[in-house]
């Protein structure tokens, strides 16, 4: 059985804006544009009416911004999101709104391509967990089941980082988690480490690693996190310190609290 189309509403106050988006999905399969807005009252009774699973979103509209129009709906409330714009000094707030990713105009095909398979697979993940809800609603009506289990919420499947926001000099660029090596605590900061390149950001290291995926990365330290493909070897110090040192020659310690569980991970007793 096909899956339903992704539905898709498109709200620029150019129109040619919302021509050049609208041909773009054309080359996509499975995609129903919905319905087009001009302003952001139009775009607000239009996500309310319309209920779409995906919304492009232009940031600067006279008169109600593509944020305003986000604040009114509620970041709760919101369909998947990708703001478009000219300008770039409001992806930080984007993001705070809930927004799946971020377009800067002009941008290119692939560009557009990559932050549409993105879209596609966030909205794979709510849809299967729509299912899986009403699947268990058939195999165990609420009333069958004891109340501790009646009333516990199903849990959603996780969704990971799969690329870092760095933003300096009033620009917003993206790291794939895929090239970074390590991350290490730096005050307030936090320096992301991608081969030869550093950045800062200002996140904790508890909020990033809950955010990424515990399959590729793990806390070493509580200054650290390592992505566990990098790890060259686990080396022990006369003292009974650990380390563990990647495959470009850097060494990062183990807090002792996490040396049976890096041991552990890395295939050792």
């Amino acid at each position: 059985m096909a899956s339903a189309p992704i539905r898709v509403l498109v709200v620029d106050d150019e129109a040619l804006g919302r021509r050049r988006i609208i041909d773009l999905l054309a080359h996509e399969a499975q995609v129903e544009i919905v319905g087009e807005a001009a302003t952001g009252p139009e775009a607000v009774e239009a996500i309310r009416r319309l209920r779409p699973d995906l919304v492009f979103l232009d940031v600067q509209m006279p008169g109600m911004t593509g944020l305003d129009v986000a604040r009114t709906i509620g970041a709760d409330a919101m369909p998947a999101t990708i703001f478009v714009t000219a300008y770039d000094e409001h992806a930080l707030q984007a993001f705070d709104l809930a927004a799946l990713d971020y377009l800067v105009k002009p941008f290119d095909d692939e560009r557009f391509e990559q932050a549409f398979r993105r879209a596609r697979r966030t909205i794979g993940l709510e849809e299967t967990r729509r299912l899986h809800e009403r699947l268990m609603s058939v195999l165990q009506p609420a009333e069958s089941l004891p109340p501790s289990e009646s009333s516990r919420p199903i849990e959603e499947a996780p969704t990971h980082l799969d690329r870092i926001p760095i933003e300096s000099r009033g620009k917003v660029t993206f790291v794939p988690v895929s090239d970074v090596d390590y991350i290490a605590a730096s005050g307030p900061y936090a320096e992301i480490v991608a081969g030869n390149r550093r950045h800062l950001i200002r996140e904790s290291m508890q909020s990033l690693e809950e955010r990424l995926d515990p399959a590729e990365f793990m806390r070493i330290h509580r200054s650290a996190i390592v992505r566990v493909d990098r790890i060259a070897s686990l080396l022990r110090g006369a003292g009974g310190d650990y380390e563990v040192q990647l495959k470009d020659g850097t060494r990062l310690r183990v807090a002792r609290g996490r040396r049976d569980d890096v041991a552990k991970r890395l295939g050792l007793h």
